[in-house]
């Protein structure tokens, strides 16, 4: 493969996936709304075409002028984006769709690629915008997927858990690095043993790239970080990398309630561990960055931004009042 089309391209998993496209000498194609900045303004080797692809004629005539033999959809948010992509694309010799582990509708110990049910979507949740159904419609993207592949289409899909790392606007782990970086103790809600799977953004791009590569037409693949680690054990190697320590503080439900808290208010809670198989994405030739260093470069970075997770904070005046409760006891 020589020509590779992004869709998306200068944001977060869109960006990192063309610096891995231009690591491995591909030709490179960004195709965006021109809304966000773009890095790859001044590198010659990507070229920017500018448009909305919920607008099937721009995208038909990238599609034409750059015929690509690789397409990868980093912002596809409704099915039928997906339905239009592939018949536009149904040449390519791969079409990878991001997914997304909230596709999976079953709560399994892990969720493994066609075993676990994935999430349904009914008429209204295809067109709706709101985070309630994001599942929901990436899953049904999934289905366009498979759909295209039976019809012919070489069309994938690669279903990532939270994503994380340099140039993450959604701060997630952003808040955790502050928090550590600015206090001695860090309110941890749980018993901090809680797990939702992350995937570091180096590691989701080398998979996008790989699938397109090698996957097979109408299959999925999950990517995540292949060592797992519990809420408690990543504050810890945050603190690690900033050089500094803390005191985790555990927080049940009933703690919390004193500063009018509740464990979902913290980025990275969840109460049914979500865990991902990644052995289908490791049998392609994929492995995934050590954990200690995907957090060090996470932390890096932050500490060159502006970035806070201050959307994610929950109140530090509430968190005293519960680590003040939790001190007396």
């Amino acid at each position: 493969m020589e020509r590779a089309l992004v869709i998306g391209g200068t944001r977060f998993i869109g960006r990192h996936l063309v610096e891995e496209l231009l690591e491995h000498d591909y030709d490179v194609t960004i195709f965006t709304r021109g809304t966000h900045e773009n890095p790859f303004a001044e590198d010659d080797r990507v070229t920017h075409r500018e448009g909305d692809r919920t607008n099937d004629s721009a995208l038909e005539a990238t599609a034409t002028a750059v015929d690509p033999d690789a397409v990868f959809d980093c912002v596809a948010y409704h099915p039928k984006d997906v339905r239009a992509a592939t018949r536009l694309f149904a040449d390519a010799d791969a079409y990878v769709y991001v997914s997304s582990g909230a596709a999976y509708g079953s709560e399994e110990i892990p969720k493994r690629e066609g075993e676990t049910a994935l999430e349904p979507c009914t008429t209204d949740q295809e067109t709706d915008d709101s985070s309630e159904t994001y599942g929901n419609r990436k899953a049904e993207g999934d289905r366009a997927v498979f759909a295209a592949a039976e019809r012919g289409v070489n069309a994938m899909s690669v279903r990532p858990c939270i994503v994380y790392g340099p140039h993450d606007y959604t701060e997630r782990l952003d808040f955790w690095i502050d928090r550590v970086n600015e206090y001695d103790r860090v309110l941890v809600p749980g018993d901090g043993t809680n797990v939702w799977h992350r995937a570091y953004v180096e590691d989701v791009a080398s998979a996008l790239r790989i699938v397109a590569e090698r996957g097979e037409p109408g299959e999925a693949y999950n990517v995540g970080d292949r060592r797992l680690v519990t809420l408690e054990e990543s504050i810890e190697l945050i603190a690690s990398a900033l050089d500094t320590s803390v005191e985790v503080v555990d927080a049940g439900r009933r703690e919390l309630e004193a500063g009018e808290l509740e464990p979902a208010d913290f980025p990275f809670y969840r109460s049914y561990p979500h865990v991902l198989s990644t052995a289908k994405l490791a049998d392609l030739g994929w492995e995934s960055t050590l954990l200690s260093t995907a957090v060090d470069r996470s932390v890096a970075d932050h500490r060159e931004s502006d970035r806070d997770g201050a959307d994610h904070d929950p109140g530090r005046e509430a968190e005293e009042r519960v680590l003040g409760i939790l001190e007396t006891m």
